[in-house]
C-alpha cells in the first residue's frame, strides 16, 4: 500500500495545482473506500494485495491534497495552524483507529476491522464535498521535476525521507520492544502507543504558536536532534515501563514539532505549487515508511534494539544536517 501511495504521489501534485484540492480529496476518499471494502471481501491473498493497491492510491491522494489544502485554502497567517491540525489528525489512527480495529478483529474477524478505514474514508468524502473549492494554485509547472530542479526543495524532500525512515523504524518496532523488554500484553501495548500519539496530537495542534515566533529552520534542527538523542536511551535502557513511556512521549513531542514545522517550510519552497511540494512530502513519508520498516527489521535481525537506537540517532542527525541547508523565505515574528 505504501509503495502505491508513493507512485500516486509522484503524479498527483500537478493535478492538485491544476484542479484544486477538493476534487482530489473526493477522488482519494472514493479510492480509499473502495480499497477498504475490497480488502475486507478478499477471497485470497492475491485479491487482498490488489485491493491494497487501490487503497494506497487513495492514501496518496488524500495525504497530498490534505497538506496542500493547508497552503491553498488558508491565508499565510493561518497556514501553520492548519498544517498542525493536518499533522496531528493522523495521530487519531493510533489513538482510536488501531484500538477499534483490534476490538472488531477480536470480537468478529479481521475483515470486520476494515469498517474503521472505510468509515474514515467516508468522512473524508463528506469533508471533501463540503470543503471550499478554493482557487487552483495555477497551471502545473513540472510537479516533482520542479521540486528536484530547485536545490532547496530537493534538500527538503531528502531530509523528510531520512527523518521519516528513522521515525518509522522506531514506531514500527515500539510494540515489539515493549513486549520483549517488559513482557507486557499486546492489549497493553495498544494503550502505551496511544499515549505517545495523544502527546503528538496535542503538540501538533499547538506547534504554530512556537513556529510563528521562532525561526523555523533552527526549530526543525533542534527537534530532529532531540528525537535522535532520545532514541539512544529509549532503546538501550529498560528500568521500567514508565521510564520508556516517558521517553516515548518526549520523543513524540519533538516529532510533532519537527513534522509540523517542516511541512510549513516545505510549502514555502515553491510558492504557488503546494500540490507539487506536498506530493513530494507524501512520497518522502511513504517511502520512508517502507525504508524504515525494512531497515529496522534488518538491524534487529543481526543486532538488537540498542544498536537500532544508535543507527536511528545517526539518521536523525543526517536529517538535521540536510534541513539546516534549506532556505527559509519567511522570517519569524518576534
Amino acid at each position: 500500500m505504501a509503495a502505491t501511495a508513493v507512485a500516486a504521489s509522484l503524479t498527483i501534485g500537478p493535478v492538485i495545482d491544476r484542479v484544486g484540492v477538493a476534487p482530489v480529496i473526493q477522488a482519494g476518499a472514493l479510492l480509499a473506500l473502495a480499497g477498504a471494502g475490497l480488502t475486507a471481501m478478499a477471497p485470497s491473498l492475491g485479491f487482498f494485495y490488489v485491493a491494497q493497491v487501490i487503497a494506497g492510491a487513495g492514501v496518496g491522494c488524500l495525504l497530498s491534497a490534505g497538506f496542500a489544502g493547508a497552503g491553498a485554502l488558508f491565508d499565510d497567517e493561518r497556514t501553520a495552524w492548519a498544517v498542525g491540525w493536518v499533522v496531528g489528525a493522523q495521530a487519531i489512527a493510533w489513538i482510536a483507529g488501531n484500538p477499534l480495529i483490534g476490538l472488531l478483529a477480536e470480537g468478529g474477524s479481521w475483515r470486520l476491522g476494515y469498517l474503521v478505514p472505510a468509515t474514515t474514508a467516508a468522512l473524508a468524502l463528506l469533508a471533501g464535498s463540503f470543503a471550499p473549492r478554493g482557487r487552483p494554485a495555477g497551471e502545473a509547472r513540472g510537479g516533482l521535476r520542479a521540486v528536484f530542479s530547485d536545490r532547496s526543495a530537493r534538500r527538503w524532500t531528502i531530509a523528510e525521507l531520512v527523518a521519516y525512515s528513522a521515525w518509522t523504524a522506531e514506531i514500527t518496532y515500539a510494540g515489539a520492544f515493549y513486549i520483549e523488554s517488559y513482557g507486557v500484553d499486546e492489549s497493553e501495548v495498544g494503550f502505551l502507543l496511544a499515549a505517545g500519539s495523544i502527546v503528538f496530537l496535542v503538540s501538533s495542534t499547538n506547534a504554530a504558536r512556537l513556529s510563528e515566533r521562532v525561526p523555523r529552520r533552527p526549530l526543525i534542527v533542534f527537534a530532529a536532534l532531540g528525537m535522535g538523542v532520545l532514541l539512544v536511551p529509549l532503546l538501550n535502557l529498560t528500568p521500567s515501563v514508565w521510564f520508556t513511556l516517558l521517553l516515548f512521549c518526549a520523543m513524540a513531542l519533538f516529532a510533532s514539532l519537527r513534522s509540523t514545522t517542516a511541512s510549513t517550510l516545505g510549502l514555502d519552497q515553491l510558492p504557488g505549487q503546494p500540490g507539487a511540494m506536498m506530493g513530494a512530502r507524501t512520497a518522502s513519508a511513504q517511502l520512508g515508511y517502507m525504508i524504515g520498516a525494512a531497515a529496522g527489521g534488518a538491524v534487529l535481525a543481526v543486532a538488537d534494539f540498542g544498536a537500532l537506537g544508535v543507527v536511528l540517532f545517526a539518521g536523525m542527525v543526517l536529517s538535521a544536517v540536510l534541513i539546516a541547508r534549506v532556505s527559509d523565505p519567511q522570517p519569524a515574528r518576534r
